[in-house]
């Protein structure tokens, strides 16, 4: 089964920009992306054999997820049944016999770290969440992280160290988030690959450049690992400042 993730930086934008030639090439069981940006009704995607669920922020052209898939689920939920967390459509949970898959879109801590706060209580919370699907059954979990967990992750650690999404209290929060029974699949099969990035900023020529940060992630937890077999970063594809990343699983 192939899965992948893509924050599209606005789905109707992204659609403009080849959206669906790279979605028939990629051909992927479950198909998950982050900041749509859509309200019910603001896109129509024909795509024949798959299911759609969307969660859409409360916020107009602001966040959204959604899961495109071609395997028809048990159960579906949005959110993590916690109000706060819940207005900005940024949690999707489909349950299959042996697996549950969310996508998520984590909360940005924004410049000047407005927001780190909240990010900190938002990290407990999906953690929580998260762990209490894993007491069930097995998790992959999906999405934009907004964290470049270590030094590898991104190409300017140094001059990087206090600006969202590479601050100490985030890095550790995605340490803890592992610690507590999920593999990192890009790094368990590529541990030191350096240099491949998911997120690029618009500015400065950052992605001719490949001055980019590793934020977009599978995590999958401990029970489910045997079962990855590869896990790949499109970096060949655009249309967002964001690139899909790939998980294989049998």
């Amino acid at each position: 089964m192939k899965f992948i993730s893509w924050n599209v930086n606005g789905l109707r934008a992204c659609v403009g920009k080849n959206f669906m030639e790279d979605f028939e090439k990629l051909d992927a069981d479950f198909f998950c992306l982050q900041e749509t940006k859509l309200q019910k009704g603001q896109i129509d995607l024909q795509l024949p054999g798959y299911y759609q669920y969307w969660n859409y922020a409360v916020k107009k052209g602001y966040s959204g997820t959604a899961i495109l898939t071609k395997h028809e689920p048990v159960s579906v939920s949005y959110g993590i049944n916690i109000e706060e967390h819940d207005l900005e459509g940024r949690v999707i949970t489909l349950e299959y016999q042996d697996f549950y898959l969310v996508t998520v879109y984590t909360p940005n801590s924004q410049n000047e770290l407005a927001r780190l706060d909240y990010r900190m209580k938002w990290e407990d919370d999906f953690r929580k969440y998260l762990n209490s699907l894993a007491e069930k059954k097995g998790v992959i979990v999906c999405g934009d992280m907004n964290v470049a967990h270590n030094e590898i992750d991104l190409k300017n650690p140094k001059t990087n160290r206090k600006n969202a999404g590479f601050t100490d209290e985030e890095r550790e929060k995605m340490t803890e988030l592992l610690d507590s029974g999920f593999v990192d699949s890009f790094r368990y099969f590529y541990p030191d690959l350096e240099s491949v990035y998911s997120w690029w900023s618009y500015r400065f020529k950052a992605r001719e450049k490949n001055a980019g940060w590793r934020i977009d992630y599978f995590l999958v937890s401990e029970d489910l690992k045997e079962r990855m077999k590869d896990a790949k970063i499109h970096t060949e594809i655009m249309g967002s400042d964001h690139c899909p990343v790939e998980l294989d699983f049998e």
